[in-house]
């Protein structure tokens, strides 16, 4: 739900379902599904000193936090539910133009996790314990279908866009890290230990 005023825009939705099934998530050891287990955000929220809100997952865009009263996250029987009021004119404005918010995602540190392969073949993650670190609004593409999700796996920031496309068989083992070193150093001015 969005509701546009005049100097500001309110903000409500889930960010995450929790017990259901992302999309196919690439990695390089091939697709998966992921789920994250009920109560997990709520067992994040309890420990966390602050979440940020984003845009796009871009820290130079924080457009609030809880410590700084205008984003309530809590988790209740369907997942992770955000409620935002946000000042930034940018973000007013794109907010009125018709579907060019596209969703939420969030990021964190996994602290628990399983994989299961199903009987159809699929492989499955479950994620069990986490720390949240933040939750964006997104301008692209969710990848998964009530929002999208960024992993981090041994302090590693992944991405997790709709449009991002990895050839996991591919040769060629040329990445640009830059990006994920600027996270890794925003984490550890976090006073996160990676």
């Amino acid at each position: 739900m969005i509701e546009i005023r005049d100097n500001s825009v309110i903000i409500t939705g889930y960010v995450n379902a929790v017990e259901r099934e992302s999309d196919f998530i690439p990695s390089p050891k091939g697709r998966f599904k992921e789920i994250i287990k009920a109560k997990v955000f709520e067992r994040a929220l309890s420990r966390a000193k602050d979440v940020l809100l984003l845009f796009n997952h871009d820290e130079n865009r924080i457009l609030g936090s809880i410590t700084q009263g205008n984003l309530k996250l809590m988790e209740d029987s369907i997942g992770l539910k955000a409620e935002t009021e946000i000042r930034d004119s940018s973000i007013i404005e794109k907010a009125k133009q018709n579907n060019f918010l596209q969703g939420w995602s969030f990021g964190f540190i996994e602290r628990k996790s399983r994989f299961e392969k199903g009987s159809d073949g699929i492989e499955r993650r479950f994620i069990e314990d986490l720390d949240l670190i933040e939750v964006s609004l997104l301008s692209v593409k969710p990848a998964y279908p009530c929002c999208s999700v960024e992993i981090r796996n041994n302090g590693i920031y992944e991405r997790r866009y709709s449009d991002l496309l990895i050839d996991a068989t591919s040769t060629k083992s040329f990445v640009d890290l830059s990006r994920y070193e600027n996270e890794i150093r925003f984490l550890k001015l976090k006073g996160m230990t990676i």
